[in-house]
């Protein structure tokens, strides 16, 4: 009896995971403005949009659920396979058994904020208002025990500190917003549209972060035949 294998290298999932929803919302973005939607401006700094209105009108629409969809099916492959990398290697906390399930509601929650952009009603405005909070901050969650499950690694462990320091970057940003808001809200009311661009922006950066460690890993899935 013969057995004949392959190895397949997973870090490229890891990173259409990190790159599909973070260029979508810039190419949305783009032809927003060249459709005439949006006026041109930085978002990251000059809140004149949010990522939300980006994928509203036109063309940008169509792309925004087409490509925010199977974004959200990957997501859930890439939350299940970083549960088994961390069990692969062993490395240690018992939060990392949440880190599944905290990836996979993320994602259902970002196919139904997704579902729910371009149509009108007070059941679909609740709908993309949880959705975006459940995303952003399980998300984050899930993000920072991965970080600290490679902290306690030997191999791995400067690796970890260093996105624990990107999560507190991230915290950073939640904690400021939440501050604008109780403290000048008319202010934040201004500049919110940019805090949802950076946080957007912090978590694809984790997520790139974690492919190139997959990578480094040499994390595989094995197929076999007899």
């Amino acid at each position: 009896m013969t057995i004949r294998s392959c190895s397949i290298p997973l870090w490229w999932l890891a990173l259409a995971a990190a790159l599909v929803p973070l260029v979508t919302i810039h190419v949305t973005f783009a032809i927003s403005v060249f459709e005439g939607y949006n006026s041109w401006c930085i978002p990251y700094w000059d809140s004149c949009t949010s990522i939300s209105r980006t994928g509203r009108y036109g063309t940008a629409y169509f792309i925004f659920k087409g490509t925010m969809l199977p974004a959200a099916l990957l997501g859930i492959l890439f939350w299940w396979l970083n549960g088994r990398w961390l069990h692969q290697l062993e490395a240690p906390g018992r939060g990392r058994h949440w880190i599944p399930w905290l990836g996979c509601v993320a994602c259902v929650a970002l196919a139904a904020y997704t579902l729910a952009l371009g149509h009108e009603g007070d059941g679909f405005n609740i709908t993309r208002r949880i959705g975006v909070v459940l995303y952003f901050s399980l998300t984050y969650i899930a993000q920072l025990l991965i970080s600290a499950a490679l902290t306690g690694h030997d191999r791995w462990q400067e690796s970890g500190k260093r996105l624990l320091w990107l999560c507190e970057v991230t915290l950073a940003v939640g904690v400021l917003s939440v501050i604008l808001t109780a403290v000048v809200p008319g202010l934040y009311s201004q500049v919110d549209d940019a805090f949802e661009w950076i946080l957007a922006l912090l978590i694809n950066l984790h997520a790139l972060w974690v492919a190139l460690l997959w990578r480094q890993s040499s994390f595989q899935a094995k197929l076999w035949a007899q």
